[in-house]
């Protein structure tokens, strides 16, 4: 096990990672943040170097940490060979065993794997699956000057706003969440329409994996092309700075699903996987 600290190595990494799509996207968008100034803390765990066969991205250690905020305490795994990955997980000191957390990738034998080492060590893990996706490129996107009318202002997501996004958020409605929004909010892109008193009432952010997330209107404005303005703006933004647009989409969310369709996204033919791991010590403590 290498912790990849070299400025030089990483931006290898990085470009290596980029010949592994759509599998790498996860752990590519991490590698990028870290290379771009790392507002999140996090470092790189490999296998081997050069010739890596298991990365994982991590919280550096010396971060401030709450055991029990699985949103920030969150690894990316990519692997060419599962049983490189495997004996990552089982080496000491890779992984935190001690703390609510996430693993997340786009690989089919992350969660049998992941929850085989986790069960050993008397952890609690729960899968979810999403469909992923990825936004065409800049030049191919479509247009959206149409959807701009004279009411709505499109600007930018403040920590202001973090209580509201909280509060609406399938997975928040908690204290770790919400320092989490914070966070987020003040790192990385976000775009967000405000009515006319500048109340936010659409919205999308990206994550720590450079992934566009929490893409959500407000009921009593939907229907008014306010999503589709919000998610095409922030893919525009993340692909000017070199980002990938990814995102990701559970199975049973039809109305997010028409609207990746009718602006052409594609569906990649890998799904993306978020285990939450627990401990017993904090069984029943936290929400997921």
């Amino acid at each position: 096990m290498s912790v990849l600290n070299c400025s030089t190595k990483l931006l290898i990494l990085e470009k290596m990672l980029k010949s592994h799509f759509p599998e790498s996207l996860k752990v590519y968008g991490a590698v990028m943040n870290i290379n771009r100034g790392n507002p999140f803390q996090k470092e790189v765990v490999v296998d081997s170097w050069p010739d890596f066969k298991a990365v994982i991205t991590r919280r550096q250690k010396e971060a401030e940490m709450d055991n029990l905020d699985h949103y920030t305490n969150a690894y990316a795994v990519f692997y060419k060979d599962i049983r490189a990955y495997r004996r990552l997980l089982e080496e000491h000191d890779v992984i935190n065993w001690d703390q609510v957390f996430q693993i997340q990738g786009l690989q089919s034998e992350l969660y049998d794997v992941s929850k085989a080492v986790a069960n050993s060590k008397q952890l609690d893990v729960k899968l979810t699956s999403f469909k992923a996706v990825h936004f065409s490129r800049l030049s191919t996107l479509p247009n959206t000057s149409s959807l701009m009318g004279s009411s709505p202002q499109l600007t930018y997501l403040s920590v202001a706003d973090a209580d509201l996004l909280n509060r609406t958020w399938s997975r928040g409605g908690n204290e770790q969440c919400l320092r989490y929004i914070v966070n987020l909010i003040s790192c990385f892109p976000s775009v967000c329409v405000r009515d006319d008193k500048g109340n936010p009432v659409s919205w999308s952010l990206t994550d720590q994996f450079a992934t566009m997330c929490h893409g959500y209107t407000l009921p009593e404005h939907r229907r008014k092309g306010y999503c589709k303005l919000v998610a095409l703006t922030l893919a525009r933004k993340l692909q000017s700075q070199g980002f990938p647009s990814q995102g990701n989409v559970l199975d049973d969310n039809i109305a997010s699903i028409s609207l990746l369709k009718s602006v052409h996204a594609e569906f990649l033919p890998c799904r993306f996987h978020r285990l939450i791991l627990t401990p017993a010590t904090f069984s029943g403590q936290i929400y997921l």
